[in-house]
């Protein structure tokens, strides 16, 4: 049975496709659907304007080149924000390192923000600037700009890879814990009171580790003799990755407490999806796709390999409960942070970042009904439990105005879309999983080989005869 957490407490605006045969049901009699009639959809309809007057500001987006960073800076752009990405263009080297390109062909951040002054007449300036390293440019960026806001993406995001080699797991600690370090710590010298957003993770919390609905960020607690309090969620990471957000999350309390930063922490569910309302503009504003072992995200990967004729590769049972959400409510919802900051002196402000928790293998099901492949089982090299419950509570974002968007195979067409135009652009080598958390997982996932795959079209060849001419 799967488990379906909305992000919205009262009314879940379910999207469908009229068009498919296979529309998904929702399980659940709490949440209420858009009605079939309607023919909107998230790539083409702008958000309804929200109440109030509209504030421009000066949002300095680190990691703005990324999957996550590219969409939300043309995202805060079109809605009239002056926005200045920061980006050390590290994750296009970790292409060039790991031999797997982005399925999507991105474009230079030059040709990025040309595009989009083309198509919206808004500018975007590219700054290349490594955070984690060059503290010094970081400070007089920040004095310079005077940011409203500053959202940080700029840390290496994949689980996968932090667990890859000692080299990455120590470049992962690095990169990331070094890079917030210096983030608070450059606010400080510049004297700015800029909000700082970032980008977490679900994955500090654990799964299903709370006995129960796991809260927004902080939990309420009996001490001895009976005393009850509020404290930060206890942190139980999964990975170096998920290591490197729990240690960034007592950052931010230190260094709100101690000098009174404005912070907002997102802690976020597994990002499905490539393309927004903003990115479908012109094809060298595309989003980056990733579909290998080490950085597709499961979702996506699972729509990649239905649309190429390849098996689903469901680690373990498939038994884990994950949350979700899609990348135009990324965008969407770094904006409704912007827009609701904290007051100087307040806590922490935490958000639980989604939009739905399902099981894997469910998740699975439903691409392989709607694309008829097979679903395979493989030895996970992840070191979790087999099996997992995920409760959690998520109305904060809900109350500020988001309507979720929830996994619906009309979009699943969507991505598919993507995958069938840039399919020879895939290497069947990096679809299966290259990182191992441990040596028993490594040993146990020996017989996991690169090789096996190979694509739809590719058996179809081999298996036609060759033609007399």
């Amino acid at each position: 049975m799967m488990k379906l957490t909305p992000l919205c407490t009262t009314l879940l605006v379910f999207l469908t496709s009229s068009s498919s045969s296979n529309a998904f049901v929702v399980p659940s009699t709490r949440f209420a659907k858009r009605s079939s009639s309607s023919s909107s959809s998230p790539l083409t309809t702008m958000d309804a304007a929200s109440d109030g007057e509209f504030e421009k500001k000066t949002v300095l987006v680190l990691g703005g080149d990324g999957f996550c960073g590219w969409p939300t800076s043309l995202h805060l752009s079109d809605k009239g924000h002056d926005v200045v990405i920061v980006d050390n263009l590290s994750r296009r080297n970790i292409d060039t390192e790991l031999g797997c390109d982005s399925l999507t062909p991105i474009t230079s951040p030059e040709v990025r923000v040309k595009a989009w002054k083309e198509v919206s007449g808004k500018d975007i300036e590219f700054v290349n600037l490594d955070v984690a390293k060059e503290y010094d440019l970081l400070v007089e960026l920040i004095k310079d700009k005077k940011p409203d806001a500053i959202v940080h993406f700029a840390e290496q995001r994949a689980a996968p890879y932090s667990m890859k080699t000692s080299k990455t797991k120590r470049y992962t600690v690095d990169n990331n814990v070094g890079g917030s370090n210096n983030l608070c710590c450059a606010v400080i010298d510049a004297d700015v009171d800029a909000h700082i957003v970032h980008l977490g993770t679900m994955g500090v919390y654990g799964y299903g580790t709370s006995g129960g609905e796991i809260p927004e960020g902080y939990i309420d607690v009996t001490l001895p003799g009976g005393r009850e309090s509020n404290i930060l969620h206890p942190a139980y990471p999964g990975s170096v990755y998920h290591a490197t957000k729990c240690l960034d999350a007592l950052l931010w309390q230190f260094y709100q407490k101690n000098d009174l930063l404005r912070i907002t922490d997102l802690h976020q569910g597994i990002v499905w999806g490539t393309n927004t309302p903003q990115t479908i503009k012109d094809e060298r504003l595309i989003n980056r796709f990733d579909y290998d072992g080490d950085y597709g995200t499961v979702l996506n990967r699972f729509l990649m390999q239905g649309a190429m004729g390849v098996p689903l590769t469901v680690y373990g049972t498939g038994g884990q409960t994950r949350a979700f959400i899609h990348i135009t409510d990324t965008a969407r919802c770094i904006e409704i942070a912007i827009d609701n900051p904290p007051s100087k002196g307040d806590r922490v402000e935490i958000f639980n970042q989604i939009a739905e928790t399902r099981r894997v293998r469910d998740v699975a099901a439903l691409v392989a009904d709607q694309t008829g492949v097979r679903v395979d089982t493989i030895p996970n090299p992840r070191n979790e439990a087999a099996e997992n419950e995920l409760d959690v509570a998520n109305a904060k974002f809900c109350n500020l105005g988001l309507d979720p968007i929830t996994l619906d195979v009309g979009l699943f067409d969507e991505v598919a879309e993507v995958v069938k135009k840039y399919k020879h652009r895939c290497n069947p080598t990096k679809i299966l999983p290259a990182s191992f958390w441990n040596k028993q997982r490594a040993a146990e996932c020996a017989t996991i080989d690169p090789e096996s795959i190979t694509l739809k079209e590719e058996e179809t060849a081999a298996a036609e005869p060759v033609k007399a001419e």
